[in-house]
């Protein structure tokens, strides 16, 4: 047992949690709870939106990614930038007309109080079964740490973020999430520094073995219109197309995302913390593929096996290499990213459970309260969920595939809200059905490439609704 390290990752975790919780005094209403007041700086939104969108997937998920491949994931940050302009143009203009809580509040302005609820719904369990692989993401680090089971794992760090989240809201999760970011990101330099240390010859010797491998390969330009091609899960125009559908879906309509971009003071902030978030990213990606290709070419040289399953590569490595003091600080700044991503999800879980099932009358103590309690019922469902996602294979790729799946619709009925007047709420929910049914065929009778999924959806969703539009004419238009 490396007591050191366990030493200061106790004190961190004990830290970050006490730093969340002071903001309790500032939590007067729902307005507090669920948007931070509108109080928080742009570059803070902009950080904690690359929290929420990393967690513990992606800093253990994406290493093994290039461990087994290459550099291709990087292919799906393009299509990122271009969903982030496109929810700016699109999107945002419509959460800033008056105060919105959640997302799902224009389409009730836009549709009707029907469909508010199915996207709500459809919202909180995709969140949840999402938020569940990485509860289990979690359990991986904590059970090399300390080397207990997996269900006790997960049990401290769930109860240390669900504690914080409970007490200080969403100025609470945005806050931690900033000194998160700024830990875990550290860690990985601190990691890619030491890993090149210990690989003889350094950072030339990782380059002269890795490029003749095809390592560092980024791009696959392929391009052929058969099935093959779009089972293929990382190409270029998988990661242009299908990353910008699943980003537009994601950062558009998900509440764990917009519930940062409503938190801002202005459109024009809210917009410059998005577009922000991308360059962060990038770099974040690049980094921790990069790490995996270098792991790659250490157990090569040493001829060593690597672990099972491959999510286990990065945090065993820091255990079993890093010096003492390193390994602490950067097992800290894992279990940092999965802090800041559960907290970030059991608030916007619990505030569309509020804001859009619930909906409260009045404001004070009691509305409040009922939040709380409401973020405390999510924090027991994910624990269960993340016992249920042990044997969902891959933690990054299973997280993203069930995310997929439901976004195609999700997105299919926002765009038929903000681009239409003529579907009414009757064809939008046909239009979601349809969308649904497309993608579970897809997911489980072909081997379409998850990547595609939203796109998929999307299409299906938009194209049914529009087309019972014209042949069932009739429901009154609303604005949005």
């Amino acid at each position: 047992m490396r007591y050191f390290d366990l030493a200061l990752i106790a004190v961190y975790l004990v830290g970050i949690t006490l730093f969340g919780a002071r903001f309790r005094k500032q939590q007067k209403d729902l307005r507090d709870y669920f948007l931070g007041g509108r109080a928080a700086p742009w570059w803070a939104i902009s950080l904690s939106i690359v929290s929420a969108e990393t967690s513990t997937l992606t800093i253990i998920g994406t290493p093994a990614l290039a461990f087994g491949g290459n550099l291709g994931f990087l292919q799906l940050v393009l299509g990122y930038l271009l969903a982030r302009i496109v929810i700016s143009v699109l999107l945002l203009p419509h959460y800033f007309r008056g105060e919105m809580f959640t997302a799902y509040e224009l389409m009730r302005r836009r549709f009707g109080e029907r469909l508010r609820r199915w996207t709500a719904c459809t919202f909180l369990v995709t969140r949840a079964l999402a938020e569940g692989v990485r509860v289990f993401a979690i359990s991986i680090v904590v059970s090399i740490l300390l080397g207990t089971g997996e269900v006790a794992s997960i049990v401290v760090i769930m109860a240390l973020t669900l504690f914080y989240t409970f007490e200080g809201g969403m100025t609470a999760v945005i806050w931690t999430d900033v000194v998160q970011m700024v830990i875990y990101v550290s860690g990985a330099v601190l990691s890619f520094m030491i890993i090149a240390d210990l690989i003889p010859g350094g950072w030339g010797h990782v380059v002269a073995v890795a490029v003749p491998a095809g390592k560092f390969q980024v791009f696959d330009f392929r391009f052929a219109p058969n099935l093959e091609f779009f089972s293929r899960t990382y190409t270029f125009w998988a990661g242009l197309i299908g990353g910008c559908f699943l980003t537009t879906a994601s950062h558009g309509t998900d509440q764990l995302i917009v519930q940062r971009l409503l938190s801002a003071r202005t459109q024009a902030q809210s917009r410059l913390a998005l577009l922000a978030s991308w360059v962060v990213i990038f770099v974040q990606f690049a980094l921790f593929l990069t790490i995996g290709v270098m792991l790659w070419v250490f157990y090569g040289d040493a001829n060593l096996p690597p672990p099972h399953p491959a999510d286990r590569i990065y945090p065993q490595f820091i255990w079993q290499y890093l010096p003492v003091g390193a390994g602490g600080v950067v097992m800290a700044a894992i279990l940092a990213a999965a802090m800041a991503n559960l907290s970030a999800a059991l608030n916007s879980l619990a505030s569309t459970t509020i804001m859009d099932l619930w909906k409260p009358s009045g404001t004070g103590a009691r509305p409040l309260q009922l939040a709380r309690v409401a973020t405390l019922f999510w924090g027991l469902v994910l624990l269960g969920i993340g016992i249920l996602a042990r044997k969902w294979g891959s933690v990054l790729e299973a997280g993203l595939a069930i995310a997929s799946i439901p976004f195609g619709a999700l997105l299919g009925v926002f765009l038929l809200g903000v681009t239409t007047r003529r579907v009414g709420e009757s064809h939008a929910i046909a239009g979601m059905l349809s969308g649904f049914a497309m993608i579970t065929f897809v997911r489980f009778f072909t081997p379409i490439a998850w990547t595609w999924y939203v796109l998929i959806g999307t299409a299906t969703t938009f194209l049914v609704a529009l087309l019972l539009s014209y042949l069932r004419p009739g429901e009154p238009a609303r604005a949005a």
